[in-house]
């Protein structure tokens, strides 16, 4: 990396906390485009180095899900394996954080691995009706259904609102880059994973802390 001065470091670091683009920082800063692309690369490994450091199981009151990530749906290709699409699976402990993990796809062989790993015996564990997920009480959870199939979308406390307003965050942030190549896809989701995590803290000074030996 081009080697530049603390101050103008600092200066990108508190546009990628703002999550202003690269090409805009650079504009901004007068720092050179490719410069701060590898700043912002550097920060993004870091951040999915931290996001591993920091994991832990879910506990409590935890709402699953599975979303899709890529292109627009082609016509009549529509839920679960849509075509051309990145499958992620999202865990969320409720008024706190969030999981995710891309998947091969939605089937009960490929989710209940991770929820048993993720998620603590006991826990009340909340989805909706897709087939996936039965044998959740079989396997140590209190399970609550809302069936969205039959335009039920919360009934009292059984919801996945906290989750799907995730997907809708996380696919706004991925909407601003204008296009993900699908190897730098995990990178970024881990991205918005950790941005959520934190978002009541100053990732500024987390990041400032977190990179103190980067090559400047």
């Amino acid at each position: 990396m081009a080697h530049i001065s603390e101050v103008k470091f600092r200066r990108v670091l508190k546009c990628f906390c703002e999550d202003i683009p690269a090409t805009s920082t650079a504009n901004l800063s007068a720092i050179n485009r490719n410069t701060v692309q590898r700043i912002y690369s550097l920060l993004r490994d870091r951040i999915v180095d931290i996001a591993i450091e920091e994991s832990k199981p879910f506990v409590g009151d935890i709402e699953v899900d599975e979303s899709y990530f890529g292109p627009r749906r082609v016509r009549g290709k529509r839920g679960r394996g849509a075509s051309g699409k990145i499958p992620v699976l999202g865990l969320h402990k409720r008024q706190g954080r969030v999981f995710l993990s891309v998947v091969k796809n939605c089937s009960k062989a490929e989710l209940m691995p991770i929820l048993q790993g993720r998620i603590v015996e006991g826990s009340d564990v909340y989805t909706d009706g897709w087939k996936a997920y039965d044998g959740l009480v079989t396997n140590g959870y209190q399970h609550h259904r809302v069936h969205h199939h039959e335009n039920e979308f919360a009934r009292g406390k059984n919801h996945v609102n906290g989750i799907e307003s995730f997907w809708s965050y996380a696919k706004f942030r991925m909407a601003k880059l204008r296009g993900v190549r699908k190897e730098k896809f995990l990178i970024h989701l881990k991205e918005s994973e950790w941005r959520f995590n934190h978002r009541s803290d100053n990732i500024y000074s987390i990041l400032l802390t977190q990179t103190r030996h980067f090559p400047l």
